[in-house]
């Protein structure tokens, strides 16, 4: 990857461009839309690449907002396919999709780049960049434990492989804040921030039948935010202070419209009509305890009669057993939870989430059979087929339907709820974020990693 940015000319390097750098293990892709929204908002021209998508790759790569077009990627990713070729880099798809960003972003002339890491941070394909305005690093939890380590202090050190020399790191509440301090002092940071240091004491929580604290990830996350510009503040009016450009500051008021926004699928709520009844569906990537934790508490503080049915598909790499037993306690009946597999090579079989927890025996659920397909290749048998059943059944019984777990059963959900969005082809949808060197990833014919 290093390799890779320094043949396209190193443009996240360049002293005309502003990275805003995120790690994390839940909040980031919030972080990263917030704060790319504020500096739209303030007539930035601003970059966000976050991952995975949702349903269309080129969700992935932002400019003020809008996607890049279907023209942009084919012609910024021709570029780096010939370099990869030229100059025999056996890159990955992930450090493929990095670099058209970096691409993208500097040919079209953008001010301020917000980079989400797609996995930890050290060793993350975005990491080559030398000179970030701003690290942040949003909360750390239990995750990708096999790569990144089996406490939280490990991979704390992961994601602080984002901090660089002489630049401000900010840390949200949910860190270890020692471990990261430690590792800010040893990378000779020139300052790490809380959220406190910036926005002043925090507000109360929320408690739920006066005994579970109950904190709102969303605005924690619009906190992390409003930090961070706080921050980004600083370095761009030191960028403008040698040079004939304007300095356009950042108001609060454009602060506070910036950060409402939220990404889609978290904790996304919509009405759904099924036979002149209005259902409450809500979509959530929540797909680590962490995550799972928090929906749960949101449901109970949002809808805390509300009789709910849950729809849940899981990455393989995931604690299966931890997380279904959280929704299981939740909903006490297994007949409650619907079990799907989305066709995608990192998805978790239903035959693995069985095995994790035989406890779910009873749920809702069919294996995906290779021959189920539809007319874009797609697997018909498993999400689309759950959330029509489970649809059908919150209908019949006066329940909220809640679809969570992995992103990659999202799109099928969406499109079954009847949301209308560009969307892959099943090629695309196979290949991105497998997070794996095959034939399939590999863009030179290097044999050398």
């Amino acid at each position: 990857m290093d390799k890779l940015h320094k043949a396209i000319g190193s443009p996240m390097d360049q002293p005309d461009i502003s990275v805003i750098h995120i790690a994390g293990s839940n909040g980031k892709g919030s972080v990263a839309l917030k704060t790319a929204n504020t500096l739209r908002l303030a007539d930035y021209k601003v970059g966000l690449f976050v991952s995975p998508h949702i349903s269309s790759f080129r969700e992935r790569i932002q400019i003020n907002g809008e996607p890049l077009s279907e023209a942009q990627v084919e012609k910024y990713l021709k570029e780096i396919y010939d370099i990869c070729e030229e100059q025999e880099i056996p890159a990955t798809f992930f450090e493929v999709t990095t670099a058209l960003a970096f691409r993208a972003f500097a040919q079209e002339g953008v001010e301020v780049v917000v980079l989400e890491t797609g996995l930890g941070g050290r060793l993350d394909a975005t990491n080559v960049i030398k000179h970030p305005a701003l690290s942040i690093i949003t909360s750390i939890g239990l995750e990708h434990t096999r790569i990144l380590g089996d406490t939280v202090e490990l991979i704390a050190l992961e994601k602080g492989g984002i901090i660089k020399e002489g630049r401000p790191v900010l840390v949200g509440n949910n860190v270890p804040f020692e471990t990261l301090k430690q590792c800010a002092e040893e990378k000779k940071a020139s300052q790490i921030y809380q959220c406190e240091d910036l926005l002043g004491p925090e507000e109360e929580q929320i408690m739920i039948e006066g005994k579970e604290t109950f904190e709102d990830y969303d605005a924690e996350n619009s906190k992390i935010s409003k930090a961070g510009l706080i921050l980004l503040q600083f370095h761009l009016a030191e960028q403008t202070f040698d040079t004939d450009k304007t300095l356009k500051i950042i108001l609060p008021d454009t602060i506070d419209a910036g950060v409402k926004i939220r990404p889609p699928c978290r904790f996304e709520e919509m009405d759904i009509k099924v036979d002149e009844k209005n259902v409450r569906v809500i979509l959530d990537v929540a797909h680590n305890p962490q995550a799972i934790d928090y929906l749960i508490a949101k449901l109970r503080a949002n809808y805390p009669t509300a009789n709910q049915r849950i729809v849940v598909g899981m990455s393989a790499d995931k604690d299966l057993k931890y997380c279904t037993n959280i929704l299981l306690d939740y909903v006490s009946d297994p007949s409650k939870l619907h079990l799907v597999e989305a066709s995608h090579p990192r998805a978790a079989s239903i035959s693995s989430i069985l095995e994790a927890n035989p406890k779910l025996s009873d749920s809702h659920y069919e294996v995906p059979q290779a021959d189920d397909l539809n007319k874009d290749g797609r697997d018909v048998s498993s999400v689309s087929t759950q959330v029509q059943k489970a649809l059908k059944l919150a209908t019949e019984n006066n329940e909220m339907l809640v679809v969570c777990g992995s992103v990659f059963i999202m799109a099928d959900a969406r499109e079954t709820l009847g949301i209308v969005e560009p969307r892959d082809s099943a090629v695309i949808a196979e290949v991105a974020g497998a997070g794996m060197r095959n034939s399939q990833e590999n863009f030179s014919d290097s044999k050398k990693n």
